[in-house]
């Protein structure tokens, strides 16, 4: 959440910043404008009342009879003033507070001007396509030309966008969880295991709610549980409402987690395949970080996000996006995108964001520079480290050979137990 105070007195500056990301953006502060301006004038008013306030009383020590008796009276009357006046400046700015739940975060300047993905810049890439000497397929159509992949028997257990992973390819998740997350405990990133329900508090923390809760499924408890989009909320949430001690900053943490998405208003959206489904896994990096360090910490969380693409020898490459391409919570993102031979395109398996203070103001997460000094807000990261099924494609189009086998990477045959291609399923 924006800083409330900042935007109550600067609003079209605000505006001006938002107008980055799209018109919407910005008229997402009219409700605001008028609240500001009401806030204004009633703190006016409320600091020459208490002001007013602060004389009389001095000035009562010198008075005496009916002249202090009528200042008395004043003073008692000047005093329901201006606590109604305060009562009301409090009701004022929780409705900011409630107003700026829907309002984005503000794009840093370097993230590129545009509105859609035409406008993202690549940054750079890492290392070849491979080649073919054949016409490379898709990964839905290996995989189940394998055995490996049911979507007919998903959909009728479940519905649309599910599928059965079937024997090496349902080893191949699993040991890509534990690959993943070595690589990161390696990286210094401590592993949490997190729940993977969670209350409403702590999806508004995060920014879910109360903007994208037609994107989340829910429980019908009362109050609800919401399944987890990804492991970054109960994992920001972690340190919600504390105050950490400044010199135990960077915390980093890695988590695996399934992941639960309604992809509201993605209809007819890569309804083919793995690509986006309703359930999905991942494993996540969260960073909290003194502001003045989080700037390179974005640069090594990316670089921490490359790490397993590049011993895996995924061909991928590093695109800064836009402001209108971003999401509403970051204030600069890279996304990595990984090369798919089937598809002919490079596809986002890795998104990590900045998100400056925005997702700490919201869930209350501050540090202590030095014992005895005033608290600040972190600054909160994030980044797929890196998406589990997203991967399984990559490896099924990129290891695909003429005869249909897919040869795996060398580097997670240990975790496969040595395997080093899928071929026909028998059973």
């Amino acid at each position: 959440m924006l800083d409330l105070k900042w935007v109550a007195a600067n609003i079209e500056e605000a505006k001006s910043r938002l107008r980055r990301r799209s018109p919407a953006a910005a008229e997402a502060l009219v409700p605001i404008e008028a609240l500001a301006a009401e806030r204004r004038a009633l703190i006016q008013t409320f600091e020459a009342q208490r002001a007013e306030l602060k004389r009389s009383s001095e000035q009562m020590r010198a008075l005496k009879g009916d002249e202090a008796a009528q200042l008395r009276a004043r003073l008692k009357l000047l005093s329901e003033e201006v606590k109604g006046k305060e009562h009301h400046l409090k009701e004022i700015e929780e409705r900011i507070e409630q107003a700026l739940l829907v309002v984005p975060n503000f794009a840093r300047a370097e993230v590129p001007d545009g509105d859609d993905p035409a406008h993202n810049a690549v940054v750079r890439s890492w290392g070849e396509r491979p080649a073919f000497a054949f016409q490379p397929k898709q990964h839905d159509e290996l995989g189940e030309a394998l055995g490996l992949l049911d979507f007919e028997r998903a959909g009728k257990v479940s519905g649309a966008r599910f599928a059965f992973y079937r024997g090496e390819l349902a080893r191949l998740e699993r040991a890509l969880v534990s690959f993943f997350i070595d690589i990161h405990r390696e990286r210094g990133y401590l592993e949490v295991l997190p729940p993977f329900l969670v209350n409403a508090d702590s999806m508004r923390g995060t920014g879910q709610l109360p903007k994208f809760e037609a994107d989340l499924f829910k429980t019908a408890t009362e109050p609800p549980l919401y399944l987890i989009p990804t492991a970054e909320v109960p994992v920001t949430n972690l340190h919600r409402d504390e105050i950490l001690e400044g010199a135990k900053l960077p915390l980093k943490y890695c988590a695996y987690s399934p992941c639960f998405r309604s992809e509201a208003g993605s209809y007819g959206k890569d309804t083919k395949g793995i690509i986006r489904q309703h359930q999905f896994q991942k494993v996540e990096l969260v960073r909290f970080e003194k502001p003045e360090a989080s700037r390179a910490a974005l640069d090594q969380l990316v670089e921490d996000a490359q790490e397993p693409l590049k011993r895996m020898g995924l061909h991928h490459r590093v695109v800064l996006l836009c402001a209108g391409d971003m999401s509403a919570a970051a204030a600069q993102c890279f996304d990595l995108e990984v090369w798919l031979p089937g598809q002919g395109a490079y596809r986002e398996i890795s998104s990590c964001s900045i998100f400056d203070d925005y997702q700490a103001r919201r869930a209350s997460i501050r540090f202590r520079p030095a014992p005895g000094e005033k608290p600040q807000l972190v600054h909160t990261l994030n980044g797929s480290g890196v998406a589990v099924g997203r991967t399984v494609v990559a490896l099924l189009e990129n290891g695909q050979q003429a005869d249909g086998t897919v040869v795996l990477p060398p580097a997670i045959r240990p975790y496969m137990g040595g395997l080093e291609r899928l071929a026909q399923l028998t059973t």
